[in-house]
């Protein structure tokens, strides 16, 4: 299934996308796509509707982050090899792990804001795993059980206030809007092998990122197994794995996003994304 929300922010109305595209209101089944409805048996009871017993949703909405009441956004930085020395970095050893405050939460074609004294406003197509069943301590082999499905993440980053601020990366990601999400969750059997999987963006129309899920260090497996080492995985967190090379940080010279320009993302099963830059 395809799972979206729509309507106005802050008040958007559960729905999915039927097979011909089109958005139909779940919201008599279900209050939102959140917590227990992301379990197996939540899912498996969603999938059990028939979609042309359902009601359209308007023409033309509005989709909101597919997923509501997110606890956690936990983020994998430097997860593909290319992407670390683009960066100036090696390779991690381990997963490099960091959070993403969850008002930076938004739809995925809200216009995204460069913050107040910002220079160095980057983009990041990534992978976003949705958790649907508590996980702690979990093995690997066990990991993709706890997967609900995958979204479509443009982890939108500050480079500037990311690492020359001091402190944590955070401040460089969590501004309002950097953390557009969708424009559907793609429950997991969707998405046969979440290690094959293409992603791209665009920026004004010109290629900058190109990449697939195979070539990153540490797997969605092995990111849903080593955090829930460190904490209790929820039902609705949401965890960005990483992006593939051809970060605005990356370019010679670096170069980042201004006032008016367009971002265009997309991934292999998950749709895409487009955002307008606008001043905070």
């Amino acid at each position: 299934m395809k799972l979206v929300r729509f309507g106005e922010a802050g008040d958007e109305r559960p729905g999915l996308v039927d097979r011909e595209g089109k958005i139909r209101d779940i919201s008599d089944a279900v209050a939102d796509i959140a917590g227990d409805v992301l379990s197996p048996e939540g899912l498996a009871r969603l999938a059990a509707l028939d979609p042309s017993d359902l009601p359209l949703a308007p023409e033309g909405a509005r989709l909101g982050a597919p997923v509501a009441g997110v606890g956690k956004m936990l983020c994998i930085g430097l997860n593909y090899a290319d992407h670390a020395r683009e960066t100036g970095k090696e390779p991690p050893a381990e997963p490099v792990v960091f959070g993403k405050a969850t008002t930076a939460i938004c739809g995925p074609y809200d216009n995204v804001e460069i913050p107040r004294g910002s220079d160095r406003t980057d983009w990041e197509v990534e992978l976003g795993v949705v958790i649907g069943t508590r996980a702690k301590y979990v093995d690997e082999a066990d990991a993709l059980s706890h997967v609900a499905g995958y979204v479509l993440v443009n982890d939108v980053s500050e480079r500037r206030f990311q690492s020359e601020r001091g402190g944590q990366w955070i401040k460089g990601k969590s501004h309002d809007t950097f953390a557009p999400i969708g424009p559907w969750l793609a429950t997991a059997d969707e998405i046969p092998d979440p290690q094959e999987m293409d992603l791209w963006l665009d920026v004004d129309g010109e290629r900058r990122q190109t990449g697939n899920t195979r070539t990153m260090i540490f797997g969605v497996a092995h990111v849903v197994s080593y955090l829930s080492q460190f904490m209790t995985l929820e039902p609705g967190d949401i965890i960005a794995t990483g992006t593939p090379p051809g970060v605005g940080l990356g370019m010679k010279p670096p170069t980042f996003l201004r006032e008016g320009q367009v971002v265009r993302l997309g991934a292999e099963g998950l749709g895409e994304q487009q955002q307008t830059m606008v001043q905070a």
